[in-house]
């Protein structure tokens, strides 16, 4: 299978001004990626003492943004909070989702799969992380659990050009 390689002018027209269905889906899961990142801020300026409070974005007694992000778990890597990570993490997710032209399913399919798995390892992560944040504190982060949720609907979006790039491959493997 040859990979298809756009010139920059080609993918800036593709990327911006393309209306492939696929691409509409990267899009919004790079907004989803984006809206991530912004969580991932406001949860890092809390973390860092730019900003003193972080008061929940969802009702219920099971949130504490506070204890959570203020907590022993939030400290335990690198020596440095988990906000940054996050922020990072999701900057890395949409640089996944833009990777490539409108068709990058038949002429670049690695990126594809690569934006997929990228997703399930987010959404994955998301869930053993949601687990140490109850072990540890009897409490949730919602600000974190809505970017869990950001993270499931990202890999929502990109399965269906994955299965296209598999199917490609495929066809590709059987000639």
């Amino acid at each position: 299978m040859a990979h298809r390689y756009l010139s920059p002018s080609q993918l800036s027209e593709q990327l911006r001004g393309g209306s492939a269905p696929d691409l509409n889906r990267r899009r919004v899961g790079v907004a989803l990626s984006l809206a991530g990142a912004a969580i991932a801020g406001v949860v890092t300026a809390y973390q860092t003492g730019l900003i003193k409070r972080l008061p929940d974005i969802l009702p219920g007694a099971v949130w504490d943004a506070e204890k959570v992000d203020a907590s022993d778990y939030a400290y335990r890597n690198l020596q440095q909070p988990d906000g940054p990570m996050m922020l990072v993490n999701f900057g890395l997710t949409a640089m996944a989702l833009a990777a490539g032209g409108a068709d990058r399913a038949r002429e670049n399919p690695a990126l594809p799969l690569v934006a997929a798995g990228k997703a399930a390892i987010d959404l994955a992560l998301c869930g053993v992380l949601a687990a140490q944040e109850w072990r540890d504190n009897k409490a949730l982060c919602s600000w974190c659990q809505v970017a869990t949720a950001l993270s499931a609907a990202t890999l929502g979006l990109a399965v269906p050009e994955a299965v296209r790039a598999l199917r490609a491959v495929e066809g590709a493997t059987a000639h």
